[in-house]
């Protein structure tokens, strides 16, 4: 089934210009590997001397870019291409019924005693515990186990394999052994939110693990008890967050990223991949590198730029210190 141009531009606006809206649309598809019957998108004009080359019937672009797209025929003309990508597949993926559609699987098993929204989608050997809430037009992709007591808000999406309210790891050392601590906390997730695959979030161990409304969290994440992460903040995979660590709103936090317990990470903060956060993070809007250690980015980039001449450096030096004990004594400046 193909959608026209005019149904894209009457659902989404933006300005259609040098093309048909009666043009067939049968996919959405990269600049690179369109065809005459796709419709891209250019968002970073890093890219574009591909435009040009484009073999796509029409190309969502930035008002800059507009000449350049109409040289090669028809576009739509939008002042955040890559926003109106991300609404054209949602429109795509409503009209060729790519949306999961209201009920309960049935193989899935539901306790009685869960609220379980009518609008809600329950996929295949999802389990929903006693007491658990899943709220209006939400859905859970197949195997999700939301625990005892958790809180899901509406319009979520949580992807296969995600754990929601384990047990949070909590053990009292008495004479070399290990005592567990019941985790009578649970979790508690906002409207909004996005969970990758195979990811776990643990429930508190007193108070909830809260995630608040829009956070983007991708796969195989482990959010430990008592975590809090604010409003959209979005965390990229294999991050690990233990306990009880604050994180505030709007971050990003990159790839394999690993943040010790008991922190707080200030609103707007940026922490790139494979970064180690071993302590708190108290002004706004930073952008933070390294496991050697974690330092402001700038000064991180600097100390990463004389760590790669470090042997060269040691060979001079070793030259230096030859030099002295042969006698030779350095020149007065």
């Amino acid at each position: 089934m193909s959608l026209r141009l005019g149904q894209f531009v009457d659902a989404l606006g933006g300005s259609l210009e040098g093309g048909d809206a009666n043009t067939a649309i049968a996919r959405i598809a990269p600049l690179e590997s369109a065809t005459e019957a796709d419709l891209s998108f250019l968002n970073n004009p890093r890219y574009a001397a591909q435009l040009a080359a484009s073999r796509a019937a029409c190309v969502i672009v930035a008002p800059q870019l507009r000449a350049q797209a109409l040289a090669r025929g028809a576009c739509i003309v939008t002042d955040d291409p890559y926003a109106y990508f991300a609404r054209a597949t949602q429109l795509w993926a409503r009209a060729h019924g790519l949306v999961a559609e209201p009920g309960i699987h049935a193989s899935a098993v539901v306790h009685p005693e869960a609220q379980v929204d009518a609008s809600a989608s329950i996929g295949p050997l999802c389990v929903v515990e006693r007491g658990a809430v899943i709220g209006a037009h939400t859905v859970l992709k197949s195997r999700v186990t939301v625990g005892a007591r958790c809180r899901i808000g509406a319009r979520c999406i949580v992807h296969a394999g995600v754990s929601i309210g384990a047990d949070g790891f909590g053990f009292a050392p008495e004479a070399g052994r290990w005592i567990k601590i019941e985790q009578l906390g649970a979790v508690t997730i906002g409207d909004d939110v996005e969970i990758g695959a195979n990811t776990c979030i643990d429930r508190g161990a007193l108070d909830d693990t809260v995630i608040e409304e829009g956070v983007k969290l991708d796969n195989l994440i482990q959010i430990a008890h008592n975590v809090h992460i604010g409003h959209h903040t979005a965390i990229a995979g294999c991050t690990a967050i233990a306990g009880s660590t604050r994180i505030g709103a709007h971050c990003t936090i990159a790839g394999a990223a690993s943040i010790v317990g008991h922190l707080t990470i200030a609103d707007r903060t940026h922490i790139s991949a494979t970064t180690l956060v071993t302590r708190s993070i108290t002004q706004p809007g930073g952008h933070y590198t390294g496991a050697f250690p974690m330092d402001d980015n700038a000064a991180w980039e600097k100390n990463a730029a004389t760590l790669s001449k470090l042997h060269q450096l040691r060979g001079r030096v070793q030259a230096l210190e030859q030099r002295l004990q042969d006698g030779h004594r350095p020149q007065e400046p």
